[in-house]
């Protein structure tokens, strides 16, 4: 398969308008309006853990639509809704939160890029994949740890 650089119009607008919320959830607290801080901070939270966990649902379907999928896909697909949930339990208990919940988050949507890759590479995946997925989980992911600084 030749891969095309270029991913299909309606994802590549769709996945960058999904960093709108993100941006804003920094732009808030950067912004110096500290009334919105708190609430900020906690639908950036909110927002990564979900798109984090919308990833794996994202690869649990790339392995249910493979004639013989990799066993190894399956179970990349459960940790991201994991990872999302144990980074909610500093929230839960009431211990140091959001920071660490964040940098957590962060590094996972950054990480999630090697089981694009490796989706790519074994040909699973659209020639363009990577193309789309590589701005997104960056620019999610280093917004997301952004945010662990405010």
């Amino acid at each position: 398969m030749m891969p095309n650089a270029t991913p299909p119009v309606l994802p590549r607008w769709l996945g960058l308008a999904g960093l709108l919320p993100q941006l804003a959830a920094v732009a808030v607290v950067f912004g110096g309006d500290t009334s919105l801080h708190f609430s900020a901070i906690a639908l950036g939270y909110a927002y990564a853990a979900l798109i984090l966990s919308f990833l794996g649902g994202l690869w649990w379907g790339i392995a249910a639509a493979a004639p013989k999928p990799p066993e190894w896909i399956w179970v990349a697909a459960v940790v991201p809704s994991l990872i999302a949930l144990a980074s909610a339990i500093p929230w839960a208990i009431g211990t140091p939160w959001p920071a660490p919940s964040l940098v957590v988050l962060g590094v996972a949507l950054i990480s999630a890029l090697g089981v694009d890759l490796t989706l790519s590479r074994q040909g699973l995946v659209p020639g363009w994949w990577m193309s789309l997925r590589l701005p997104l989980s960056l620019g999610l992911g280093g917004l997301t740890l952004l945010l662990a600084l405010g």
